[in-house]
């Protein structure tokens, strides 16, 4: 019978109290997990260019980082401040106003009522959902919070990853329990994968907005720039996409008899904007990073639910990962690959 000697008992406890200590700090930072995601997507966006200025062109730390932090700010956070400024105001008064949402609701009930009478939609059933779309309100606005509090964290944590770049890789490499191979395999699927979804996301994001513009536009939907813009968001959303918006949509001018324009709508939506996705990804997002729709897919429904937001990016990099290291175990410990090397 083997008996555990001192050291090793003391390694295994002191292996024990750091993942104790860990799920203990971990679980209580989980609230501004997405701010350190964020740091590390822009840190690996920046990095190459930060050093280039701070080794080759000797530029002070300190200020090369304070600079892409203000163009970080400049690019990524006053677009979206402008753009919640449009929305929320705009979102809040609808979900205040319970009678004109009780109007629409109330409209496309006698209108489905007429096309199909055994899906009658009762009142009781249409004052349940006003009073689900108006308590989600100060969801909404606690989560527009924690998303600024998160922005905030993750400029400062950015701060210090650019200026200790080189020692914080060179520990981590350090610790990593692998080949310098391997953990340059890593390395690459991390910046293709968050170079392709950090960049392309948006992109084919304010693309598919633009069109659902034109769109919304020439079939006279009211509010068409905000309408487009939830589209453009919606579109991050696997399965679904755009149709969450859209089909909705033309269902509201069918009901107050605009017929032809919600058909029309629909045939559009369907042939122009849903084409958008199809043709980005085969040209510029296949540029930036030949990631599978498959491993996008799948990664953004694991990844939304533990990552939140920053589940769009960290999501399919968390399968990308599955694969690789799936791929590293049989290179490093599958007795054909040890046989290959002895031999």
């Amino acid at each position: 019978m083997n008996v555990l000697n001192n050291d090793t008992l003391k390694q295994y406890l002191l292996i024990a109290f750091i993942l104790i200590i860990g799920y203990a700090v971990g679980t209580q930072l989980y609230a501004f997990f997405p701010g350190l995601l964020g740091a590390i997507t822009l840190y690996i966006l920046m990095r190459q260019y930060f050093f280039h200025l701070t080794i080759v062109k000797s530029w002070k730390k300190w200020a090369t980082a304070t600079l892409f932090i203000v163009g970080s700010i400049v690019i990524f956070v006053l677009p979206f401040i402008a753009l919640l400024q449009v929305l929320l105001p705009k979102f809040t008064e609808f979900l205040n106003d319970s009678s004109q949402l009780n109007t629409i609701l109330d409209t496309l009930s006698k209108k489905l009522h007429r096309i199909a009478p055994q899906l009658s939609v009762t009142e009781e059933q249409i004052r349940e959902l006003t009073q689900r779309a108006t308590g989600s309100l100060p969801t909404v606005l606690n989560a527009t919070m924690n998303m600024a509090i998160n922005t905030i964290l993750a400029f400062f944590i950015l701060y210090f990853m650019l200026v200790d770049g080189r020692k914080m890789e060179y520990t981590i490499q350090k610790y990593l329990p692998l080949k310098d191979a391997n953990i340059d395999d890593i390395w690459s699927a991390t910046k293709t994968m968050v170079v392709s979804n950090a960049i392309g996301i948006p992109v084919l994001a304010a693309c598919q907005a633009l069109v659902a513009i034109l769109g919304y536009y020439i079939f006279g939907i009211e509010a068409y720039v905000l309408w487009g813009i939830v589209t453009g968001v919606f579109s991050l959303v696997p399965i679904i996409g755009t149709a969450a918006v859209w089909i909705p949509l033309c269902i509201y001018l069918v009901a107050i008899d605009h017929t032809s324009q919600g058909i029309g709508l629909a045939i559009y939506s369907i042939l122009i904007t849903g084409s958008v996705d199809n043709v980005l990804r085969f040209t510029i997002l296949k540029k930036l990073g030949d990631v599978h729709p498959i491993t996008t897919a799948l990664g953004i429904m694991v990844g939304i639910p533990i990552f939140g937001f920053m589940g769009f990016i960290f999501g399919p990099l968390l399968v990308s990962y599955l694969l690789l290291l799936v791929k590293i175990y049989r290179v490093e410990f599958s007795p054909r690959s040890q046989r290959g090397g002895d031999s």
